[in-house]
């Protein structure tokens, strides 16, 4: 198993906007050989911003690596620079393989 999660800093007052965003886009995730699951989580708030983590489970690093690669990942991303108000700095990618 591995998975790929990204941290998301959104801007205090937007998290409905970004939740509606992730709601309403096509990922293509399904489509794609590896994938397992997805989960959108909401963290804790600060004055400045709420925390958000994308988990994406896949069957293998080599998986999510075609996967981004992929015509589905330059779909499912095409307009991810859209709306830059919501956050407060760039998403921070985190990998992790399973070893137990």
């Amino acid at each position: 198993m591995f998975l790929a999660m990204n941290r998301f800093r959104i801007a205090r007052g937007q998290e409905d906007a970004f939740i509606a965003i992730w709601r309403e886009r096509n990922s293509y995730l399904e489509q794609v050989p590896g994938f397992i699951h997805f989960h959108l989580l909401q963290g804790a708030s600060t004055e400045e911003y709420t925390l958000f983590a994308s988990h994406a489970e896949w069957e293998s690093e080599d998986a999510f690596q075609a996967w981004t690669r992929s015509d589905a990942f330059r779909q499912a991303h095409a307009n991810a620079g859209a709306r830059r108000e919501l956050y407060l700095g760039p998403p921070q990618l985190e990998l992790f393989k399973s070893v137990l």
